[in-house]
C-alpha cells in the first residue's frame, strides 16, 4: 500500500505561520507572573490524602503497637517490609498480645507508597506521614529498621483492644 503525502499550498510551504506562533507562545511565557519555592524553606502544600512513609507508632504507654501478625508484609506489592517475629514475656502487662516484631525493616527504595500496609494493619501500628523528602547518601541508610520507624512515628492515642483484659 503506498500512502502519498499531501501536497502542500505556497502558504503552508513558507513555514512562517508556524514560526510565528512557536514565537507567540514564547513571548506569552516571558511576561507571565514567575513561580519559584524556594525549597526546603518553603515546602509545598500537600493537598488531599496524600501517602508519604510509612512509620511504626507506639501506644500512649509507650509499647509498640505491632503484635507482629506480618499481614502488612504479605499484602506489600513490592515486597518492600520484612519483619522477624519475637515473643513477649509471658510476666510482661501486655501479655494478651503475644508477639511484638523483633527485627522491622522497610526498604524505602523499593516502598511504592501505596498506603496498602496501613490498611491491612488490624492494630493501626503502621501509618503514613504527610513526608515526601526521604533522603539518604547510601542503600544501607534507605533501609529503615525498627528503631527508625518508630523514631519517626512517634505516639499514637488509640488504644489497642486485643491489650485489655477480657
Amino acid at each position: 500500500m503506498i500512502v502519498e503525502r499531501p501536497r502542500l499550498t505556497w502558504y503552508e510551504k513558507l513555514y512562517l505561520p508556524q514560526i510565528l506562533g512557536g514565537m507567540g507562545l514564547t513571548f506569552r511565557h516571558i511576561f507571565r507572573k514567575k513561580f519559584t519555592m524556594q525549597y526546603p524553606e518553603e515546602q509545598p502544600k500537600l493537598y488531599g490524602p496524600y501517602r508519604g512513609v510509612p512509620v511504626l507508632v507506639r501506644d500512649p504507654e509507650g509499647r509498640v503497637k505491632c503484635v507482629s501478625c506480618q499481614l502488612c508484609e504479605f499484602v506489600c506489592p513490592p515486597k518492600a517490609i520484612r519483619i522477624t517475629p519475637g515473643f513477649r514475656a509471658a510476666t510482661d502487662t501486655t501479655a494478651n498480645a503475644e508477639k511484638e516484631p523483633q527485627e522491622f525493616e522497610i526498604d524505602m527504595l523499593r516502598c511504592i507508597y501505596c498506603g496498602l500496609c496501613q490498611e491491612a494493619c488490624p492494630e493501626e501500628a503502621i501509618f503514613l506521614r504527610q513526608d515526601f523528602a526521604v533522603t539518604g547518601y547510601s542503600r544501607e541508610e534507605m533501609v529503615f529498621n525498627k528503631a527508625k520507624l518508630l523514631e519517626l512515628g512517634g505516639t499514637q492515642n488509640s488504644e489497642i483492644w486485643k491489650w485489655k483484659e477480657k
